[in-house]
């Protein structure tokens, strides 16, 4: 760009040219640098409503849809998000070849400007992606872990019983909570049921084994 505006066309060529090169170098030997993070932001949303709230919640925006009332039911549907957020901003440097080429030509051409017009639109331009996490599904993952050591655990007393049950609850119902907010689509989540209702059969009455949260972790895993 420097060199452009200082009108030392050849210069600049032959710059672009040895970016150009690299640039495809670059990529040949990483495709991942196709997209380039150079930023990161963690954003949170999360409700804190219990079951019966967001199912109530979910379905008086499905009424409201169906009645074709849109912009009532759009600051309901806004809210129905339990997840953690990753966002990056990409530099999209596989399209960087294209642009320093399409330039290379503009300047051949004597249209300057234009030539830098598309060099900084290519160099302006970010990529974002997301990738987003749901929270009930977290935090029914870091209740199994606590289970799991639980139901492993010979000759239980009372108080951990009760605190496997407990957590036990807490994992169906975080999975309750995923399936209402529409993390994933509902026959899926049957098997996982069966699977926690299993668990807490198996460990009744103080009984311990290894083994009994495999299925559940690798359902959940195909889900998520």
């Amino acid at each position: 760009m420097t060199l452009l505006d200082a009108k030392k066309t050849k210069e600049a060529l032959a710059a672009l040219e040895l970016a150009s090169g690299k640039l495809e170098l670059v990529l040949a030997r990483d495709a991942k640098l196709a997209l380039a993070p150079v930023d990161v932001r963690v954003i949170t949303h999360d409700i804190h409503a219990n079951v019966e709230s967001v199912k109530k919640a979910v379905k008086l925006s499905r009424e409201l849809l169906g009645d074709g009332e849109v912009q009532k039911a759009r600051p309901i549907v806004a809210n129905l998000a339990s997840e953690i957020v990753i966002e990056t901003d990409n530099l999209p440097m596989a399209t960087y070849p294209a642009a320093i080429k399409s330039a290379a030509r503009l300047i051949d051409s004597g249209k300057i400007d234009n030539a830098k017009a598309e060099l900084a639109r290519a160099l302006n331009t970010l990529v974002v992606t997301s990738v987003a996490f749901p929270l009930p599904m977290l935090r029914a993952e870091a209740a199994m872990e606590k289970a799991e050591k639980l139901a492993e655990t010979d000759k239980r007393d009372a108080k951990q019983n009760e605190e496997l049950s407990t957590l036990l609850s807490s994992v169906r119902t975080e999975i309750e909570l995923a399936q209402i907010l529409g993390y994933g689509k509902k026959e899926d989540f049957k098997p996982i049921f069966d699977q926690v209702k299993s668990i807490e059969q198996k460990s009744a009455g103080g009984k311990s084994g290894k083994g009994w949260f495999d299925e559940l972790k690798t359902r959940l895993q195909k889900l998520f």
